[in-house]
C-alpha cells in the first residue's frame, strides 16, 4: 500500500485533486474530518475539540488502512490538525505530533496557495493571500525538519491537475520498479 497525502493551506485545491488522483490511479481517498465535525455539530471549533477531531481524523484513516488499498490517498492529516490548533487557539496537544511521526506517509503533494482564488465555503477562515502562504510554509518547514518526502505543487488549477498526476504517475511507476 502507497500512502499519498495532499497538503498546504485552505483553498488551495487539496479535495479536488485528491478526487483526480483517485479517478487516474484508482485507490481510496481519506477526508477531513474536522468538516464532518462542524457539519454535525454546526458551531466554530474551539480548542477542546482538537484532540476529538484528531482523534475523529485517525480513525478515518485506521479504517482505510485496514482495508490495504493500493493507494491510500489523504486529503489532509494530523499537520494540517496541528498547524490549525497552533494558528487559531496558540496550543495544540504533544500527542498530535507523536501520532504523526509514528506513522508512515510515502509521498505528500504540498499545495501552493498563489495563483488560484481563495473561495468561501462556510468553513474557511483564511482569505488573505498572506495567510494562507504563512501556513503552506509552516507546511514546507515541518515536512523539512521531519524529513518527509513531498512536491511542491503550484500553478492555476489545470497546472496543478498536471503536476499533481505527473508526479504520482511517476512515484508510482517508480515504486513499482
Amino acid at each position: 500500500m502507497k500512502v499519498l497525502v495532499l497538503t498546504g493551506p485552505e483553498s488551495s485545491g487539496k479535495s479536488w485533486l485528491a478526487a483526480s488522483i483517485q479517478q487516474t490511479f484508482g485507490g481510496v481517498i481519506v477526508g477531513e474530518y474536522v468538516r464532518h465535525f462542524i457539519e454535525q455539530h454546526q458551531r466554530d471549533t474551539c480548542y477542546a475539540d482538537i484532540a476529538p477531531i484528531a482523534q475523529g481524523q485517525l480513525a478515518w484513516e485506521d479504517a482505510a488502512r485496514a482495508a490495504a488499498p493500493h493507494l491510500l490517498i489523504l486529503d489532509t492529516h494530523l499537520l494540517s490538525n496541528m498547524l490549525w490548533s497552533e494558528a487559531l487557539f496558540g496550543a495544540c496537544p504533544p500527542w498530535l505530533e507523536q501520532q504523526l511521526l509514528a506513522r508512515h506517509y510515502d509521498l505528500h503533494l504540498l499545495l501552493d496557495p498563489n495563483a488560484v482564488p481563495w473561495v468561501d465555503d462556510g468553513q474557511r477562515c483564511q482569505p488573505q493571500l498572506p495567510q494562507r502562504e504563512q501556513f503552506h510554509q509552516a507546511c514546507r518547514d515541518w515536512l523539512q525538519h521531519h524529513q518527509q518526502a513531498y512536491v511542491d505543487i503550484q500553478g492555476d488549477w489545470s497546472q496543478r491537475q498536471q503536476q499533481a498526476l505527473t508526479q504520482v504517475d511517476a512515484w508510482l511507476h517508480s515504486a513499482q520498479l
